[in-house]
């Protein structure tokens, strides 16, 4: 079975890859015939296999929105690993048993459970003894078989991951800089415990196994036989039931029997005492272009059974430890801090030492993250200090040797020279910047300005951005639609011309023909983000006068803005500044009308004007919720996540189900309807 998995990948990707240039892309890329081909052909090795992987084109997975995860506790403790970074206490840890060295995963662990051949639950690690249950989350991870051909009971650990090429993918295709995720781990975690599984789509998690727990049943034998004590006898010895192969008492035996299943197995190595050593050394080498988030590696004993004798302690299992880099450090000295502002007004601080050679490169700098830091190692220049890679990656400072301590953080901005300030937030001190106009914020604003879902400026990257405000050319967000007054200067740029000036000009001259949520959006009024920006236009009549002079209580009687932003809103349009700022844009741009001119006519053109629904369930009318939720935004309602007491209607096409958002309509009042109440109401309101 196993030289069948990877043609079913490539046949998946190639199918996917087909069917969205198709139906998203409106181009064919392979004809009808060739496509019905490999259909056929996977549709035959999921027969003959009994597995059907993640993302086949031959199921269709529907997406699950929940009001909350559900909490359930764990059978067991699961428990964290005891570690070292000696490849020596290792060697004696293994003696002279075998064993198996797997990556250690850094991601979020999850709990798999199948049983009859299909994913029936998932749950997160969560503190050890109390998961979360993410079922329909795990449903949607790119690479877990959602069936298999094994029909009993069997449960799994894995690692689910963000891959560093995916994850650095997302990040490119977000504009705003302050929006980018931080890193793959964060973004993992947050994207598993959606509370809406077609967010998690959307976030490429794949899920690494790296534990077979318990098998019971089906083609196994007995009907309640776990898989650690089905084997018996030398580490790896096999046994046959109903002609399959039993993973029996072998680690590296069981990934293979996985594979088989279809799973993604974590990459692992049999090791001995002796060939430890080379194996670490091996692994040490693939880190520098691992594509998973990695921060150790796994040793486990092979023979499982002996394994499982040795018990645990209080903290720890026995039978598996983890190693961690040994981190290479080097002595310097520290040549200065360098500020370094960012687009909040945040300053950070930046370690500059003497070069120095750590895991194969040289490295110079590296970031104190803040005030606290810095005063806790009593860093001043001059000072001798250690200086290493966090998981043989990011430059860290490890001890500061001479301690001369804290001096010349600056008072003035080094962007702008405006004043700075030191602020205490969370017990944590940092340095921010004053002032307004710093340049710095100014790259944000403008990057919010150009971004997709604002005025949508193709070639206005922040690099450019960057580039263009650095030489004068742009000073506020009307100098936009004048780059021919720096047509010269613009094509001698480095990376510029002739052709790029143009695009330039038409991506601008395209854009001032824009809406007014557009506009608001972009104008980057704190909080108010597009969906406000959609509600404020409708609670106006998309009256842009009337908007930025309404006062707080005004504001407010908009669905969704409170005190705070209304407060914000009435700020940013108490400047005199930012009035003439405004009123200078407007000037540039040709701003569709609002849909009906009039009052009346904009009640007829909005009729869901200040009703908020809630959607849940399965569609049948529409193509998903979001279809639905986009009708509703047009008819000038909201859709929201939760019901509250701002809820208006649930539209459940299961009118009598006792799920959470049902039970919380009923308690509140709210009428539930399905799709075909939904669209009476909508051929009543378009009829008054």
């Amino acid at each position: 079975m196993q030289d069948r998995i990877p043609r079913m990948k490539e046949l998946i990707a190639v199918l996917s890859r087909a069917a969205r240039a198709y139906y998203q892309e409106s181009r064919e890329i392979m004809s009808n015939f060739e496509y019905d081909k490999l259909y056929d052909e996977l549709l035959a090795l999921e027969a003959e296999t009994g597995v059907v992987l993640a993302g086949s084109p031959t199921q269709r997975v529907g997406y699950e929105v929940l009001s909350e995860l559900p909490k359930e506790a764990h059978p067991s403790p699961m428990l964290s690993l005891d570690k070292t970074k000696d490849v020596a206490a290792l060697q004696e840890w293994l003696g002279p048993q075998e064993g198996v060295l797997s990556w250690k995963l850094d991601g979020l662990t999850v709990v798999l459970t199948y049983e009859d051949g299909k994913l029936v639950k998932a749950v997160t690690r969560g503190n050890g003894e109390i998961g979360e249950v993410i079922t329909p989350n795990a449903r949607v991870f790119e690479n877990i078989p959602l069936q298999i051909a094994f029909r009993g009971r069997l449960i799994l650990r894995g690692e689910a991951v963000i891959r560093y090429s995916d994850f650095e993918k997302m990040n490119a295709e977000i504009e705003d800089v302050d929006a980018k995720y931080k890193n793959p781990r964060n973004l993992c975690s947050g994207s598993v415990r959606q509370l809406n599984s077609e967010v998690t789509a959307g976030r490429h998690v794949n899920c690494i196994i790296f534990a077979l727990v318990q098998a019971e049943g089906g083609e196994f034998g007995e009907s309640d036989t776990k898989v650690e004590e089905a084997a018996s006898g030398l580490p790896g010895e096999t046994r046959k039931s109903g002609g399959r192969l039993n993973p029996g008492n072998s680690v590296s035996r069981r990934f293979a029997w996985l594979k088989e299943q279809g799973f993604e197995v974590v990459e692992h190595k049999q090791v001995t005492a002796e060939t430890l050593p080379e194996t670490v050394a091996y692994f040490a080498r693939a880190i520098m272009d691992y594509d998973i988030p990695s921060d150790g590696l796994v040793l486990t004993y092979e023979d499982i059974a002996y394994g499982e004798s040795l018990g645990r302690t209080a903290k720890f299992p026995r039978n598996s430890i983890a190693f961690k880099w040994a981190d290479e450090t080097a002595e310097t000295t520290l040549s200065y801090i360098e500020w370094s502002p960012s687009r909040t007004g945040l300053i950070n601080p930046v370690a500059v030492f003497e070069p120095v050679e750590l895991e194969g490169t040289t490295v110079s700098r590296a970031s104190v993250h803040n005030i606290s830091i810095m005063e806790g190692l009593e860093l001043g220049a001059g000072d001798r200090i250690t200086v290493y890679k966090a998981n043989m990656i990011i430059p860290q400072i490890a001890d500061n040797l001479t301690r001369s301590g804290v001096r010349d953080i600056p008072k003035i901005c080094p962007v702008c020279g405006g004043e700075t300030v030191i602020r205490r937030e969370n017990d944590v001190k940092s340095l921010y910047c004053t002032n307004p106009d710093c340049q710095a914020k100014k790259i944000k604003s403008f990057t919010l300005f150009v971004s997709r879902d604002a005025l949508n400026i193709d070639g206005l990257s922040e690099m450019t951005l960057e580039k263009f405000i650095g030489a004068g050319f742009i000073h506020e967000y009307a100098d936009i639609f004048h780059l021919d007054r720096h047509r010269d200067a613009i094509v001698k740029m480095e990376g510029f011309g002739q052709k790029s000036y143009d695009n330039l000009v038409q991506a601008a001259e395209r854009a001032s023909h824009t809406t007014l949520v557009r506009v608001v959006y972009g104008l980057g009024v704190a909080g108010i983000g597009l969906a406000n920006a959609k509600v404020l236009c409708r609670k106006f009549k998309f009256d842009f006068e009337k908007m930025r002079r309404a006062s707080a209580e005004e504001l407010q009687e908009a669905d969704g803005i409170g005190e705070v932003l209304a407060d914000g809103w009435c700020r940013y349009f108490a400047s005199e500044k930012n009035n003439a700022v405004v009123d200078r844009l407007l000037a540039e741009l040709d701003i569709e009308k609002a849909p009906e001119s009039g009052e009346a006519d904009a009640e007829d053109a909005m009729p869901f004007a200040g009703m908020t629904f809630v959607i849940t369930g399965a569609v049948e009318h529409f193509a998903n919720r979001k279809e639905l939720q986009e009708l509703i935004e047009a008819k000038g309602g909201r859709a929201t996540g939760s019901v509250t007491a701002k809820t208006t209607y649930l539209i459940n096409n299961d009118v009598n189900s006792t799920s959470t958002k049902n039970k919380k309509a009923r308690e509140l009042g709210i009428p539930i309807l399905s799709e075909e109440d939904f669209l009476k109401l909508l051929d009543g309101a378009e009829g008054i």
